[in-house]
């Protein structure tokens, strides 16, 4: 395993990081704890959930997780633990966004939920533009006084949201944003324009979600050969408007002997500012195939072909490439 600072802070974070959301809907509790603690031998120590996973029932994977850390103890001081808040979690009215009556009631709900004493990383996971920073920072002042938060980190910001809310914690005294989830893959390079910029600046880590487009990157070609089973309506869209840039993607899986998601992943480690991928494996094998990326070696001549396949903005805003 490959373990990285997250951003500016202190605290050492593996390179992959184990993305829970299909814990409880699509993965049964004994084979979630199974996987956890496979990630765990192979040295995945950062762990990310939220408290709206569960999908129609929220907060089930925080529950999950917390049942693994309450019959392994000694597992909780191994992992980063990183949650989120912001989502709706009931109908009442209070029971979302970034207030800081929100944010307080919602900390001790995921810490009973996840039975530890502490989150890692406390993510906002969307900004809300009726919250003033003012009152977000103060609230995850306190939360951090009383040790209930020790890192704060952003999801699904923009580069300027990044720089708003550094600014106003550093007018307060505070450390900021230390990491902004964001997606990121082969087919979404857009955040390469400002929000890796702008992380980079203020010494946040980029941490991508769907690093494989929602699968479309995990060797659908190939799958639809071998088993001659259809995709549906949207999946069979997305994989015509994209048909050129996968045979070419799939044959240089083929060409140096990996699968093509583990090759996805590759390229999203090799990336300037990121940290590490998140992954959400519904299976052991899946887990196992994602930390093998970190084996894997692209060389220019590979970057060049992905790049002409997968084309990015071009560089950071306003300089980029024209015509990109």
């Amino acid at each position: 395993m490959e373990y990285t600072q997250l951003g500016r802070a202190g605290v050492k974070v593996s390179r992959i990081v184990l993305g829970t959301m299909n814990f409880g809907p699509e993965t049964e509790e004994a084979d979630a704890h199974a996987i956890m603690d496979r990630a765990l031998e192979l040295g995945v120590n950062f762990f990310d959930t939220a408290n709206v996973y569960g999908r129609d029932r929220k907060g089930w994977t925080e529950e999950i997780i917390g049942r693994w850390f309450a019959a392994r103890p000694e597992a909780r001081d191994q992992v980063v633990l990183a949650t989120k808040v912001y989502g709706a979690m009931s109908e009442g009215v209070n029971d979302r966004g970034l207030s800081a009556y929100s944010i307080r009631a919602q900390v001790e709900a995921s810490l009973k939920r996840l039975q530890t004493d502490r989150i890692d990383l406390y993510q906002f996971h969307h900004v809300d533009r009726s919250v003033r920073w003012e009152e977000i920072w103060e609230a995850v002042e306190v939360l951090v006084a009383q040790g209930k938060v020790v890192y704060s980190g952003s999801s699904n910001f923009a580069g300027w949201m990044i720089a708003r809310a550094n600014e106003q914690a550093a007018k307060r005294g505070g450390f900021g944003l230390v990491s902004e989830q964001s997606i990121y893959s082969l087919v979404n390079r857009h955040i390469e324009l400002e929000v890796i910029p702008a992380s980079q600046q203020y010494g946040l880590g980029v941490i991508p979600w769907s690093p494989l487009a929602g699968g479309l990157l995990g060797g659908v070609l190939a799958k639809a050969a071998e088993t001659g089973r259809r995709a549906s309506a949207h999946m069979a869209a997305r994989i015509e408007e994209h048909r050129p840039a996968l045979e070419a993607y799939e044959a240089l899986a083929a060409a140096k002997g990996v699968a093509p998601a583990v090759l996805g992943l590759a390229w999203v480690l090799r990336q300037p500012g990121v940290t590490g991928p998140i992954i959400g494996p519904r299976t052991m094998s899946q887990l196992e195939d994602a930390v093998a990326a970190l084996d894997v070696e692209l060389t220019d001549e590979d970057l060049k072909t992905l790049d002409e396949h997968f084309p990015g903005p071009g560089g950071a805003a306003p300089r980029r490439t024209p015509g990109r």
